[in-house]
């Protein structure tokens, strides 16, 4: 069996899947990316028993049959290539392949393709269109917030709500939580799922860069997205999620209006400061006026800057981890953010101020007790 194929074109499809492969798999059959040639479509395969990826690509070629081969070493040698055409050549018996350029060949051991997991079949589910661009946007938003506690594989990954109105986006590590709805995503029917963290981060990397649509469907255990040449299955997380709206606090008298920029990269610096276990900062709010602070007892180290503000409430001192804001604030891509508050011991909540009209988005953190009450 062999096929003629353009090096640079096997690349960039095969680097797109390639995030799926483990480097210490389960089953050592999945560092292989499987081949499938079937006359002038080539299907390559990438599994890691959880997420699988497929891609199509156009060759040349009167044969049909498959071939399992290291993805590593294929890809290393496609890297090292100028475009040209190449033709691998595989021997249906020992499986030794054979990869033919303009000036070398080079010969690697191929794995039988019955070994390699099958993919699961796609039965009917709940289907639904989203753009590219807003399923991307939906990803970036909500996928820093998941957990990466093996044992809370529920907050491991991000919790879709589909409804008939819109969908909401959601994930929480406990400390932090994001809700992001869009109600230009709709379905028929209502449906609720979690998606693993690692699949989404493979599926955002693969999207397309213009806004075409993804063909998403859902069942009880799979979730299906294809897009141009490519489509994902990935395993849906079998666990409840938390009760994330009774979570978001609805009474909050305090609001602090603020740039997105002044407050971020003040609190890049002050977090210098801070303690290295803890990351705490200090928030303290007066009229138009805020005061942020840190210290670190430990090594005598403190610091505090004053901004500019739009505060409407009573004087208020909330402390927050650092680490938390800075990221959740470098997530955002708006100018100005609203934060609601109430009392030092409960969770506070940005709000962009700029939104797309399709947009409700919010973040929730929780605050760190101050060493005053």
């Amino acid at each position: 069996m062999k096929f003629v194929v353009s090096s640079s074109t096997l690349l960039k499809q095969l680097s797109m899947i390639n995030g799926v492969v483990s480097t210490n798999p389960i089953v050592p059959i999945l560092e292989n990316f499987l081949l499938n040639v079937d006359g002038n479509k080539l299907t390559v395969t990438a599994s890691d028993l959880q997420t699988v990826m497929t891609t199509e690509i156009k060759v040349e070629s009167e044969d049909k049959g498959a071939i399992a081969i290291p993805a590593k070493l294929l890809l290393d040698t496609l890297r090292g290539l100028p475009e040209q055409p190449v033709t691998l050549k595989i021997d249906r018996e020992t499986f030794g392949t054979e990869i033919v350029s303009e000036n070398g060949r080079y010969k690697l051991s191929g794995e039988n393709p019955i070994d390699f997991p099958k993919t699961p079949a796609i039965s009917r589910g709940q289907t639904i269109e989203i753009s590219s661009a807003a399923l991307g946007t939906a990803i970036s938003n909500t996928i820093f917030a998941t957990s990466t506690d093996d044992l809370r594989p529920a907050m491991g990954g991000v919790f879709l709500q589909i409804g008939t109105e819109n969908t909401t986006f959601v994930a929480t590590d406990g400390h932090r939580l994001v809700r992001y709805r869009r109600t230009d995503i709709k379905s028929d029917t209502d449906t609720s799922m979690i998606i693993q963290r690692k699949a989404l981060n493979l599926l955002k990397a693969s999207l397309p860069a213009d806004d075409s649509p993804i063909h998403a469907e859902f069942t009880t255990s799979n979730a299906f997205f294809n897009f141009g040449n490519i489509q994902m299955i990935c395993r849906l997380v079998d666990e409840r999620f938390p009760d994330f709206e009774n979570a978001i606090p609805t009474n909050n008298p305090n609001t602090l209006t603020i740039s997105r920029h002044e407050i971020l990269n003040s609190l890049r610096r002050i977090s210098i400061y801070s303690n290295r276990s803890t990351y705490q900062v200090r928030l303290k709010m007066t009229l138009n006026n805020l005061v942020i602070s840190a210290e670190d007892l430990e090594y005598a180290n403190e610091a505090n800057e004053q901004l500019a503000c739009e505060f409407n409430g009573d004087d208020l001192e909330i402390g927050f981890n650092a680490k938390f804001l800075i990221e959740m604030l470098s997530n955002l891509s708006c100018n100005t953010i609203t934060f609601e508050l109430s009392q030092p011991n409960r969770a506070g909540l940005i709000i962009p101020v700029e939104q797309d009209e399709h947009e409700d988005f919010l973040m929730l953190v929780m605050p760190v007790m101050l060493n005053t009450y």
